[in-house]
């Protein structure tokens, strides 16, 4: 029996050795495809990466011309704004103008009505004085209320004849 130990030994060792080396087997297959199922997913993830950044550099591009749409905007605003601060200047600055010469005009038809006021008491008195020098000579009064108005309506009936010059009339023209 001793002979064959050494050969049942060793045949065991062989078989362990056999074991051993199909178990490694074993997990360098499983190991490699560890791996595969590792590249696979490396892939896809690395796929996705990419696709991440092209659509992140996308929406950095909307997003730049969206804020230079912005930019404009806040700029054509402001300066409407402006535009309108000068339009509201003008508009009251005109107001300002037409207020003045409405002022200036009221203050014009106050004086020429002032002065028809001071034309007709000076007519009054004028004729006062008249109607009391005619009394002082005993002479008839021509003159009553309308005599302006008599005066245009006879003008109107009568032609005036032309006077030469130079008969010591005086000439109005």
């Amino acid at each position: 029996m001793a002979p064959s130990a050494p050969r049942t030994r060793a045949a065991a060792a062989l078989r362990m050795k056999q074991i051993a080396l199909d178990n490694q087997d074993r997990t360098i297959r499983r190991l490699r495809a560890q791996l595969a199922t590792e590249r696979r997913r490396l892939a896809a993830t690395k796929k996705e990466l990419e696709e991440t950044r092209v659509a992140l550099e996308a929406s950095h591009k909307v997003i730049g011309g969206l804020t230079e749409i912005g930019l404009s905007m806040s700029k054509k605003i402001e300066k409407m704004k402006v535009k309108k601060q000068q339009v509201r200047a003008n508009h009251v600055e005109c107001h300002q103008k037409f207020q003045a010469r409405i002022h200036e005009a009221k203050d014009s038809m106050q004086a020429q009505h002032l002065l028809i006021e001071a034309l007709v008491d000076e007519k009054d008195s004028l004729l006062q004085t008249i109607h009391g020098l005619q009394e002082a000579n005993n002479a008839p009064t021509p003159f009553d209320g309308d005599w302006e108005e008599e005066l245009e309506e006879e003008s109107e009936e009568e032609e005036i004849e032309d006077i030469p010059l130079g008969e010591g009339e005086i000439d109005d023209e």
